[in-house]
């Protein structure tokens, strides 16, 4: 069976090679064979895995009031006490960044059996803000702080690398090595020489933890610090080759 297919693998790189590059309209030009051998095509991706250094947190504050003014100022009051106690914790004012502002009416619907129309309750206010921290360590301290400061909805934390493509550097070479004995594999299984690198092209993706539902976090005054796990966050390098097998 293995014959077979390395068999039907060579004469398909053959019959690649009798067939010439195709032009398609708007001065691009695809090629899928030269004169001088085929082309192989492929990629080989390496991922990297790092303890975080960088981590974001969402905190927001929900106000309600009979009138949508009285609301605003109640919960503008509540997000300088929530911004004042992040800067509190180290937070610089420009990582400090505004997320979310929603004012809706609310209403009662539980006495619709009557006909009657719904009750009107008030406006809520609801304001969020993100915050960027490097003291990976200071995350469970800071949580605590914003919910202390009356932060009624937590969202995160994310973690991240400030700097992911120097997290690469190192991949690229293996990438580049794995392509290089993955393309001599397939000369030799075809009949060929050896190979000819024509092209390399970069993507990448840095997968950062997915972020935490937004939750309502109560706590008492004497409860630890909530204990907050970083693990490691991920960055995958995908290089596209084209080699070109020769006699």
């Amino acid at each position: 069976m293995k014959t077979q297919m390395f068999t039907a693998m060579a004469t398909g790189l053959a019959l690649i090679a009798a067939t010439p590059a195709i032009a398609q309209q708007g001065g691009t030009t695809v090629t899928t064979a030269t004169t001088q051998g085929p082309i192989l095509s492929f990629s080989v991706s390496e991922e990297v895995r790092a303890r975080p250094d960088q981590a974001t947190v969402g905190a927001g504050v929900q106000t309600t009031a009979p009138t949508a003014v009285e609301a605003m100022r109640a919960n503008a009051a509540a997000m300088d006490k929530l911004i004042a106690a992040a800067k509190k914790q180290g937070i610089e004012a420009e990582n400090i960044q505004t997320s979310g502002i929603n004012l809706s009416p609310q209403y009662d619907y539980s006495n619709r059996s009557d006909g009657q129309p719904p009750r009107f309750l008030g406006y809520q206010v609801t304001n969020s803000v993100r915050a960027t921290t490097n003291d990976i360590a200071g995350i469970g301290p800071l949580l605590d702080a914003l919910v202390a400061a009356g932060g009624t909805n937590i969202d995160g934390p994310w973690f991240a690398m400030k700097d992911p493509d120097a997290m690469l550097v190192g991949a690229r070479g293996a990438a580049i090595k794995a392509a290089e004995a993955k393309a001599q594999d397939y000369a030799k299984l075809a009949g060929y020489r050896g190979v000819e690198l024509v092209s390399i092209g970069e993507g990448s993706f840095g997968g950062p933890q997915p972020p935490m539902p937004m939750v309502r976090m109560e706590m008492a005054a004497d409860a630890k610090s909530t204990p907050v796990e970083p693990g490691q966050v991920g960055n995958t390098l995908t290089l596209s080759f084209q080699y070109r097998l020769v006699r």
